[in-house]
């Protein structure tokens, strides 16, 4: 009698074991009697398991069916059934496919996962484009505004740089010492009404524009006995110019100021017989000489 047993998720038609086999096999080898009966069609779709039996007159009548095993008892039942008579109870060799659900189910679950790795994977691959695009449009920005930072340097040292040849051009060109004054030169130094004229007369119309002799540093500004209003520029060396009776004063304390560069305007203020300008030397900051001299050890005459 044909029956089926149930082992670990596998179906399969076999025979009962028999204690005098020769080989002591459950499954149907040589000497076992071949089974008979209905066919059992095992179908497994997508984890469902269908069975359907049909008509031993679909497989052609009586036919006699051997479930298999491994290799060997295929051999095995194929040689014991060719060599069986009688001729009308013989039949060729059928083969019946044992079907593991278990194992067909994890194929279809093992087959899914691929497709949704192969999804996934897709995924991150277009994030990691779009992220490697945005990088480097980032890195393409940054590049531009470092190239115009870079640019605005440039050009900030090109300005500097020529504002630094005008500016020499321009200390080039400009004097060295200048003359006071423009004027009469009315009185020298010395002598002069009992008392001693310690420096020199430049007269001139009031607001006749007054020079510094000298590139130097502005160390008073302001109202003086007997001046009325004087300046005092001290030079690099510790001389000391002086200039009073002056009618307005444009410097201030503790400014640089220029050779040639005007510090005042001529005036009539304190002692004064008339517009002029009284230009005094004190060489190391207090020794009254000579203005004449000095002026004309640089070049200037009165």
């Amino acid at each position: 009698m044909a029956r089926h047993s149930i082992a670990s998720g596998r179906r399969a038609f076999s025979a009962s074991p028999r204690a005098t086999g020769t080989r002591g096999c459950h499954r149907a080898e040589c000497d076992k009697a071949p089974v008979t009966g209905r066919v059992a069609a095992v179908v497994v779709a997508a984890g469902t398991l269908v069975t359907g039996v049909g008509a031993a007159g679909a497989l052609g009548g009586d036919s006699r069916i051997i479930p298999l095993a491994a290799g060997t008892d295929f051999a095995a039942a194929f040689a014991a059934n060719t060599t069986t008579a009688p001729t009308s109870q013989t039949t060729a060799v059928r083969t019946v496919h044992a079907v593991e659900p278990g194992l067909e189910t994890a194929k279809l679950m093992r087959s899914e996962a691929l497709l949704a790795r192969q999804h996934v994977d897709q995924a991150i691959k277009h994030a990691s484009d779009g992220y490697q695009g945005r990088q480097a449009e980032l890195k393409r920005q940054q590049e531009a505004e470092q190239a115009r930072v870079a640019a605005e340097e440039a050009e900030k040292a090109r300005v500097a740089a020529e504002q630094a040849r005008v500016a020499a051009e321009e200390a080039a060109k400009r004097p060295r010492v200048a003359k006071p004054a423009e004027g009469a030169f009315t009185s020298g130094y010395g002598a002069r009404w009992g008392t001693t004229h310690y420096g020199v007369d430049i007269a001139n119309a009031i607001g006749t524009p007054i020079l510094s002799a000298l590139d130097g540093v502005v160390v008073e500004a302001g109202p003086a006995s007997g001046f009325g209003l004087w300046v005092r520029v001290q030079h690099g060396d510790g001389t000391i110019t002086v200039y009073g009776h002056v009618n307005e004063i444009l410097v201030s304390q503790g400014q640089q100021v220029q050779a040639g560069q005007q510090i005042a305007t001529m005036g009539n203020r304190g002692q004064s017989t008339g517009p002029h300008l009284h230009f005094e030397v004190w060489v190391g900051g207090s020794q009254k000489i000579d203005p004449i001299g000095w002026l004309g050890a640089r070049g200037i005459s009165l």
